[in-house]
């Protein structure tokens, strides 16, 4: 029974980001566009626990981990550089 849970699970997560993949596609603005990309990296992380769970191992816990630290800095850089047009400032006296 749990693994059925489980796994109806996996098929909403899929589902989900497949939705959100044609919020990226049709996104009627590019802040709509970056939130999309931020929702794919918190469905993907819910993947991977699953598979995790799924699977019994712990293999997966480093994936969690990268996968976070990647959907949240490339949701910062997205958006500043719509706010500001560059991401890296570089400030030179001359």
């Amino acid at each position: 029974m749990f693994q059925t849970i489980l796994i109806i699970a996996l098929i909403l997560f899929a589902t989900a980001i497949g939705i959100v993949l044609y919020r990226i596609i049709k996104g009627p603005t590019m802040p709509d566009r970056v939130v999309a990309l931020d929702v794919i990296g918190v469905n993907l992380i819910s993947v991977a626990a699953v598979v995790s769970i799924v699977l019994n191992t712990r293999a997966f816990l480093e994936v969690i981990l990268i996968v976070g630290i990647l959907a949240f800095i490339s949701t910062i850089a997205f958006s500043k550089f719509i706010e500001r047009g560059v991401i890296i400032e570089r400030k030179r006296d001359r």
